[in-house]
């Protein structure tokens, strides 16, 4: 669609999709572009967030799992595709200034993104762009391409495509436990009352103050390798180890 107007439409797109209850990607060129949409989009109370690689990759979790989950409508990035995670609710993917040749629009990311919607039997995918360009011209063919091989699958064996519906405990498990029952972000040692299993396994083997301080360091490292490897699960389970360690050293303290 011409990018002209392009906000308009896309407004257009999204309250058609929050009705029906699903989510919505959009990606944009830049961080700051990213941020803008979203402060605008917030203004014009619409449920939303921006994600971008200034996010802490934990944090990152939290506001996929709250897409799925409901508590945000749209989420604006740049990279969409470092978020390997499955998105059923997602029925619209807006890319703008889908013309702009470079990494993030060239035919693998724009293919790799419009298949953030691939997952919903209602899925659209919208290129705002001025011209069509070779990288979303191969984009389309191939889409197009995938989509008949589909088509011709389903006739075979009488398959209606649905919308693969997950329950809150189901996306829970998918993308972690960041704000695990009783966690209080405004408190980092306010952990839920149920015993992390590893951290009590420790607990004998950990028992002085130079012990537990070793063992926190260590586990924030693990931590944070796991995040940048995109194991979201098990960075959020070494982060509640963590904050359960830490909150025996206050009380050894």
């Amino acid at each position: 669609r011409p990018s002209v107007n392009q906000i308009d439409d896309l407004l257009d797109e999204i309250d058609k999709r929050v009705k029906k209850g699903d989510r919505v990607l959009v990606t944009t060129l830049t961080k700051r572009m990213a941020e803008e949409m979203d402060k605008y989009l917030k203004k014009i109370d619409i449920k939303s967030r921006y994600i971008h690689s200034d996010i802490d990759a934990l944090e990152r979790v939290v506001i996929l799992r709250d897409l799925r989950l409901g508590k945000i409508d749209v989420l604006v990035g740049v990279n969409l595709l470092r978020e390997g995670l499955d998105l059923p609710e997602v029925s619209l993917v807006a890319i703008l200034d889908a013309d702009k040749e470079g990494f993030l629009r060239n035919e693998r990311s724009l293919t790799q993104t419009a298949g953030r919607a691939a997952r919903n039997s209602e899925g659209l995918v919208i290129f705002y762009a001025d011209k069509m360009t070779e990288s979303m011209q191969r984009t389309i063919d191939e889409t197009d391409r995938r989509r008949e091989k589909q088509l011709a699958y389903n006739t075979k064996y009488g398959i209606t495509p649905t919308t693969v519906k997950k329950s809150v405990q189901q996306i829970m498990g998918q993308t972690s436990v960041l704000e695990i029952k009783g966690y209080d972000p405004d408190s980092p040692y306010a952990i839920d009352e149920i015993p992390v299993s590893k951290a009590a396994e420790d607990e004998a083997e950990y028992g002085t103050i130079p012990q537990l301080e070793k063992k926190i360091s260590s586990t924030k490292k693990e931590m944070e390798k796991a995040a940048r490897d995109m194991d979201f699960m098990e960075a959020a389970r070494l982060r509640d180890e963590m904050f359960s360690l830490q909150k025996k050293l206050e009380i050894m303290k």
